[in-house]
């Protein structure tokens, strides 16, 4: 058996110490095991000093119980024999046998207190001197008890008594030897005591020497173990960090310095691996700045403390005006003179940042300064020439800005996102009455408005409230336009807008004119410019208000009013007799009129009359006989005599009608009626005007279709040049073949196709399909193309006239349009605008009809013609009156002046021809030569007059 355990107790003591191994491998374990001794040597330590307190326990004890109880109680037993003493001497003295025994109880009873304290006395005695003499006492005062009690029955003499006394000093005599004895021995072993303390305390001492120098040597073990691994860790660690990665790592163990330490030397190679990447990519970061510096389009230059260039790319160099290699560790006072160096050493020398400097070649250099660590300074020159003519169109703009705000007819304030004033010009102040200076950058429209109110410039407050009003507008975030009367009749219309920088503007313009204008525009919209009277406008919303009352039983007459000879007077007098007539035949008609009629100039010389009653026929009979009556006494004008006459035609509702504008068209076509009766007279309109005018209609809508249904035909008639015989041109003639009244006259449906507003799709028929017929003619033909005057109320005419070349691809030359006087007539200024975009082009342009319009003199001064034409009416009585070959010899003399060429048209005669031709005539159309032949058969005229002329 105990064979068995020796083993078992060899494999625990190695398990206990592989356990402790592990736990001193690792600082926390080695800590741990140094705790544990400290502990075991704090343990012993104390241990030991509770021994020591318990030794000195035990000697107090000792001290107590023997020492200290053995004197008090021998001086117990000392005072008990003194008390039996006493007691005995009263016994003696004692008369009464009651006394007597009491005293004797009582000496009993001290007797047992004696000797139990003298036994407690003797037993705690220190010595045996002690407990001898203790005895001895014991005996000597049992023997003076037993003495007293022998010879106290008898008689009891003096001698007897000094016997006693002798036995009792005896025993007082062992008494006190036995206090003396235990107060000796209490001192003996108080010495004992103090010596066995002295020895324990010096054994503390040694212990505790003992201890610390324990504590010392494990505390040296642990700093061997832990501290000097970290002292060598930490020296690494700072040159590591001083940058010297060849520092050697210390070789670690298992324990946690050993993974630190492998740690520190795993992040010194990452250390060295990042240096190296770093420098790698600086020395590509300097070779890029490199390439930036010399790349860059500003001059560059890098200068140390000595002011000798580091380096510098070459368009410094080129500023320098030296070679690039010549740079290199060049002085800057070496290029004494030149303006960038001597503007950098200024720089340098005064500190400055930044300058600007003109260079020798004209051009503006703005030089910027940095200082280096090391007392030098990097410098960039850069080229601002063109920055600085940006500055001074910048200056001038603003100059101008400055004269266009103080010029402004308008007020002008500027405020930015805040709502605070950032500009305003003078004309805002004076419209407001206030002096500029009172006005300030950053002011709201609130404050602006206190001090326009302050200035007191107006007896009311309507101009404040204008701008609250203004304010109030802006806070809802709105634009737009506000127009108020701030004075008197004085008008101020504010505009509004926002700017793309989150303010925004405000103009404010005088528009009391303005509106002074409209009014008077309204005026004159709703009425004649020459009479006063009312306009077509105006009449047809009388008509209107007539038809509405229709129902109530209250019927109208309608009246149209046309004067007779009246062109007569604009050809004689001219226009400003003519207008003068018109107003003057205004104020007859309207002082023929009741208040209740109405009186409208509807244009040219014809007027308009809504006339009301209940007696309609017979009230229209009587108006017109009066109307007619009045023109029977003559007008003197600028001191003409003139006389006209009018035709009136009249329309009753509803026998005629309720519609207001067929009833005008009813009195319309009663006047036509009237005027073809003779004139000066008046008529009804009847069923048989109403057949005309629905036939008029049917007409209508047929020409509206006949372009469609292909139902216009061109006729061409030959213009001849008298010159060389030959055909120069051909006029195209329109003709409408109607399915089933046949050939319509160009009189009747050319003037129904410009008032129905067809003539503009017709016009661009005709010139589309001339241009493609002349394309096939010869190329020294040109064809001629009639334009209305209703075709020039709009461009179209242009862009017909573009299209139609386009197409057939005849040259613009080749192209003749033909117009009247009637179309210079209608749009003066527009017209000669179209006319010359047409001779922009290429396209002739001839004056037809020329001589029988109102001023055909002033139109040929205004627009150059390639050509006039003789009308008819002039040739036609070329051979029998003298007039007319005077007109035409003056005709043909200003043609030829101006440079313009002559056609006479309606030759049918060898006379006239020949007339012509003496005159000196350019050209000549008539049926001599041809009449107007279809497209077909044209040809054949080039043929038959060619050989005529040969």
């Amino acid at each position: 058996m105990t064979a068995l355990r020796t083993p078992i107790r060899f494999a625990r003591w190695r398990a206990a110490s592989r356990a402790l191994l592990r736990i001193g491998g690792t600082i926390r374990g080695r800590i741990l095991l140094a705790f544990l001794m400290l502990s075991a040597i704090t343990a012993l330590l104390g241990g030991y000093a509770a021994l020591g307190i318990a030794t000195t326990g035990q000697l107090v004890d000792k001290t107590y119980d023997r020492s200290l109880m053995s004197i008090n109680y021998a001086r117990a037993a000392a005072a008990d024999f003194a008390a039996i003493q006493a007691a005995v001497a009263r016994a003696r003295l004692a008369t009464e046998p009651g006394e007597r025994q009491a005293q004797e109880t009582r000496i009993a009873s001290l007797v047992e207190t004696f000797e139990e304290d003298l036994g407690i006395a003797a037993e705690r005695a220190q010595s045996a001197r002690a407990a001898a003499e203790a005895a001895s006492a014991k005996e000597a005062v049992t023997y003076w008890l037993a003495a007293r009690r022998e010879f106290g029955a008898g008689v009891q003499t003096a001698d007897v008594w000094q016997a006693l006394d002798a036995h009792a000093k005896a025993a007082e005599q062992h008494i006190d030897l036995l206090i003396n004895f235990t107060a000796g021995d209490g001192f003996s072993y108080r010495q004992a005591a103090r010596a066995l303390v002295a020895r324990d305390v010096r054994l503390s001492i040694a212990a505790t020497l003992f201890a610390i120098l324990l504590s010392g040597a494990v505390a040296w073990l642990l700093s061997r173990r832990i501290v000097r691994p970290v002292a060598e860790a930490s020296a690494a660690a700072t040159r590591i960090a001083a940058g010297d990665l060849a520092v050697p790592v210390p070789d670690g163990g298992a324990d946690e310095f050993g993974a630190l330490l492998r740690a520190m030397d795993g992040m010194r190679g990452n250390i060295a691996a990042m240096m190296q990447e770093e420098v790698a990519q600086r020395r590509s970061a300097q070779g890029l700045l490199a390439d930036a510096v010399q790349g860059s389009s500003e001059g560059i230059v890098v200068a140390d403390a000595a002011g000798r260039i580091v380096m510098a790319n070459d368009r410094f160099a080129a500023l320098l005006g030296l070679d690039p290699v010549e740079v290199a560790s060049l002085r800057l006072a070496d290029a004494h003179g030149s303006v960038v160096a001597d503007a950098l050493l200024a720089m340098w020398a005064h500190g400055t940042s930044a300058v600007e400097r003109k260079n020798s070649d004209g051009r503006w250099l703005r030089l910027s300064r940095s200082p280096t660590r090391d007392g030098g300074f990097v410098a960039v020159c850069s080229d601002i020439s063109r920055l600085k003519q940006q500055e001074d169109q910048l200056k001038r703009s603003n100059l101008q800005l400055d004269a266009a705000l103080g010029n402004m007819l308008q007020g002008l304030c500027l405020f930015d996102a805040d709502g605070g004033l950032l500009v305003h010009n003078r004309r805002f102040c004076d419209m407001f009455g206030i002096e500029p200076g009172a006005l300030h950058p950053g002011m709201s429209l609130r404050a602006m408005a206190t001090v326009v109110a302050a200035g007191a410039a107006f007896d009311d407050t309507r101009a404040l409230d204008l701008l609250l009003e203004q304010e109030e507008f802006l806070r809802a975030g709105q634009s737009g336009a506000l127009c108020r009367s701030i004075r008197g009749d004085f008008i101020v219309s504010v505009r509004q807008q926002s700017t793309a920088e989150g303010g925004w503007i405000a103009t404010y313009e005088d528009v009391t004119q303005r509106f002074e204008a409209e009014a008077r525009i309204i005026t004159m919209a709703r009425r004649d410019a020459l009479t006063g009277l009312a306009n077509r406008m105006v009449f047809a919303e009388r008509l209107e208000e007539a038809a509405a009352r229709l129902d109530e039983g209250r019927g109208f007459a309608v009246l149209c009013l046309d004067l007779d000879r009246f062109k007569e007077v604009n050809d004689s007098f001219g226009h400003p007799v003519g207008d003068a007539l018109l107003k003057g035949v205004a104020e007859r008609l309207q002082a023929c009129l009741r208040e209740s009629d109405l009186l409208a100039r509807l244009g040219g010389d014809e007027f308009a009359i809504v006339q009301s009653g209940s007696r309609l026929r017979d009230d229209a009979v009587a108006l017109a006989d009066r109307l007619i009556r009045i023109f029977e006494e003559p007008f003197i004008l600028d001191g003409h005599v003139v006389s006209v006459g009018v035709s009136v035609g009249i329309s009753l509702a509803p026998e005629h009608g309720s519609n207001p504008e067929a009833l005008l068209k009813c009195a319309d076509l009663a006047l036509y009626r009237a005027k073809g009766g003779g004139r000066g007279g008046w008529s009804f309109f009847d069923e048989e005007m109403d057949l005309e005018l629905r036939k008029r209609r049917a007409l209508e809508n047929d020409l509206k279709q006949a372009v469609a249904n292909g139902e216009f035909e061109l006729f061409f008639q030959p213009i001849v040049s008298l010159t060389h015989g030959r055909v120069a041109s051909c006029e195209a003639l329109l003709r409408w073949k109607h399915p089933e009244r046949g050939y319509v006259s160009p009189a009747e449906f050319i003037p129904l196709a410009e008032e129905t507003g067809t003539i503009g799709a017709i016009g661009e028929w005709v010139l589309r399909r001339a241009c493609r017929e002349a394309a096939s003619w010869p190329s020294g033909v040109a064809v001629a193309v009639n334009v209305s005057a209703a075709q020039f109320r709009n461009a179209a005419v242009v862009r017909a006239v573009m299209e139609a070349l386009t197409e057939s691809g005849l040259p613009a030359y080749r192209l003749e349009l033909e117009i009247t006087e009637s179309v210079l007539l209608t749009d003066n200024v527009a017209t000669l605008a179209t006319l010359h975009t047409l001779k922009r082009l290429g396209v002739r342009v001839a004056m037809d009809d020329f001589g029988t319009g109102y001023s055909s003199l002033s139109y040929l001064q205004s627009f150059p013609f390639d050509k006039i034409k003789i009308d008819q009416s002039f040739v036609r009585n070329l051979d029998v009156t003298g007039n007319s070959r005077l007109i035409v010899r003056s005709v043909v003399g200003l043609g030829r002046s101006l440079g313009m060429t002559v056609t006479a048209e309606g030759i049918e005669t060898e006379a006239q021809m020949e007339q012509l031709r003496l005159e000196g005539c350019d050209e000549a159309q008539g049926y001599l030569f041809s009449r107007p032949v279809p497209a077909t058969a044209i040809h054949a005229q080039f043929e038959r007059l060619r050989l005529k002329a040969a």
